[in-house]
């Protein structure tokens, strides 16, 4: 059987998203998920992302890891799944859409897809530095010199912590800049650092305001894979109109044979 996919990348972080509204993929298919996420047996991708429909909102997005298991949320697929359904006609450049998390609403503007994520709630301080749940759980270590760390050694030493238990965390570290704040994350479910991380992007960027050193209204974030931007407001321990910003690039579309 051939698959449709298009291949996608928000900010070097990529994957392959599927219109599943005809039911074409089996949700609980772990091994053909990550079949295709493997970069040397398949398509390869940090994610894959199937698209079904909702009675209720533009459509829904299932998010899985490149291990085969649905995850948490996740930022950059969220922005390029709305990309993608522009301009597969399903929804127009203003939409909502349901993700494991809750709803989200999307605006596409000038080659910018902007993501409204949920509110923030009681981020947590562990061992001084912040544990914050943007969709999925961040622990935020603020460093110098992150371009010389070794983001896959040092993320698995907090990765599966007890303070994280039962499911772990993402792992960020962040260096403050001139202009901004530059992030490596190590991410859960892949396993290892990927190019940029959405929801680990805000989770930094709120860390960011919590220990005192934001003073603008958008947070700059500087990635490996790219620029993105957060903006948000704070009030006591809620963080709430949080919008994730950044490009949502459509690379190739293809066809695989399962």
């Amino acid at each position: 059987m051939g698959i449709v996919f298009n291949k996608y990348q928000g900010a070097g972080n990529d994957f392959i998203i599927i219109d599943n509204r005809k039911d074409i993929i089996n949700p609980d298919d772990s091994k053909l998920i990550n079949k295709m996420c493997d970069r040397r047996f398949g398509i390869g991708a940090d994610g894959l992302i199937l698209i079904s429909g909702s009675p209720q909102y533009d459509f829904e997005m299932k998010y899985f890891n490149s291990d085969g298991f649905e995850g948490t949320m996740c930022g950059n697929g969220g922005r390029c799944s709305a990309d993608f359904a522009i301009r597969a006609g399903i929804a127009t450049k203003k939409l909502t859409f349901k993700a494991i998390d809750g709803v989200h609403k999307a605006v596409s503007e000038e080659g910018i897809i902007r993501l409204k994520m949920n509110d923030v709630k009681e981020p947590r301080l562990i061992n001084g530095s912040y544990f914050i749940n943007t969709g999925s759980p961040h622990y935020v270590l603020f460093k110098k010199d992150i371009k010389d760390i070794d983001v896959n050694a040092e993320g698995k030493n907090f990765r599966w912590s007890e303070e994280f238990a039962p499911g772990g965390t993402n792992v960020n570290f962040v260096e403050i800049e001139k202009n901004g704040i530059y992030v490596r994350t190590f991410e859960r479910g892949v396993e290892e650092e990927t190019l940029s991380c959405g929801t680990g992007v805000t989770a930094s960027a709120i860390a960011l305001a919590l220990s005192g050193h934001f003073d603008t209204k958008t947070v700059s974030v500087k990635t490996k894979g790219g620029n993105l931007s957060v903006s948000f407001s704070i009030s006591g321990k809620i963080i709430s109109d949080i919008w994730l910003s950044g490009p949502a690039t459509f690379v190739f579309k293809g066809e695989i044979e399962v």
